[in-house]
């Protein structure tokens, strides 16, 4: 792997509704159309050598919107995993999830466990879709696991970070080097926001459906060039 390579990038897939408006076509043509592109990115990604890529796909927010649009995101790992398990098990892509599937219909988290049980082994790219997550939920659910820890003597540790950092739903992955963003909001809208202090930051005003493989591309290599001093100073000599 280019050791230039983030290991581990988040996306926020964010413009699919303004992407269908634009082309007056209902917003589901562009959760479609989204869909489609995150094989792309994903492949893209795989192939660059990237070790972790996390993408924000279901919002604990998300469930605000209009039932019937919320009744087709549901649908759409279905679709997803149905069109492209072939070949992400070829490419040694591993499926996972962070967030409460609790809530999602049993179809739904079917199909999910199911891709995850089959791509478990994979070695090459973990590909990690964030469904009814939020970052502040997701900060309250670490302390919360780590006081009943606490309290039923498992754990005896005074809180660090890196001791919360275990109890966070990110705890198996690396630390996230660059985080995109399409659609041109500058917010993290309740994203990984323990995970993101000193991540990169970049935003784009492509809508998801149009971010292709090449804008990826330079993503990546924007964030080879930055300087990343975690809050020090760099080494001029």
């Amino acid at each position: 792997m280019d050791r230039n390579v983030p290991q581990h990038i988040a996306i926020i897939m964010d413009g699919n509704g303004r992407w269908a408006k634009e082309k007056n076509r209902p917003r589901t043509a562009g959760h479609y159309q989204g869909t489609e592109n995150v094989r792309n990115i994903a492949i893209k990604a795989n192939d660059m050598g990237v070790k972790v890529l996390t993408l924000y796909a279901f919002s604990t927010e998300n469930w605000k919107r209009p039932q019937e649009e919320v009744n087709y995101l549901m649908g759409l790992p279905a679709i997803f995993i149905t069109k492209f398990l072939k070949e992400l098990m070829e490419k040694g892509i591993k499926i996972a999830t962070i967030g409460d599937l609790s809530a999602f219909p049993d179809s739904t988290r079917k199909v999910l466990e199911e891709a995850m049980e089959k791509t478990r082994d994979n070695k090459n790219m973990t590909l990690v879709f964030a469904m009814n997550y939020g970052g502040r939920k997701d900060i309250v659910d670490g302390i919360n696991r780590y006081v009943d820890d606490y309290v039923s003597g498992r754990v005896r540790e005074k809180m660090t970070e890196e001791l919360f950092n275990s109890y966070l739903s990110t705890a198996e992955y690396p630390e996230i080097d660059l985080m995109i963003r399409t659609s041109l909001d500058y917010r993290l809208s309740n994203f990984l926001l323990w995970q993101l202090s000193y991540t990169e930051l970049y935003f784009t005003d492509t809508y998801w459906p149009d971010f292709t493989p090449e804008e990826f591309e330079k993503a990546i290599n924007n964030f080879t060039q930055r300087s990343r001093r975690f809050g020090g100073l760099k080494d001029e000599n």
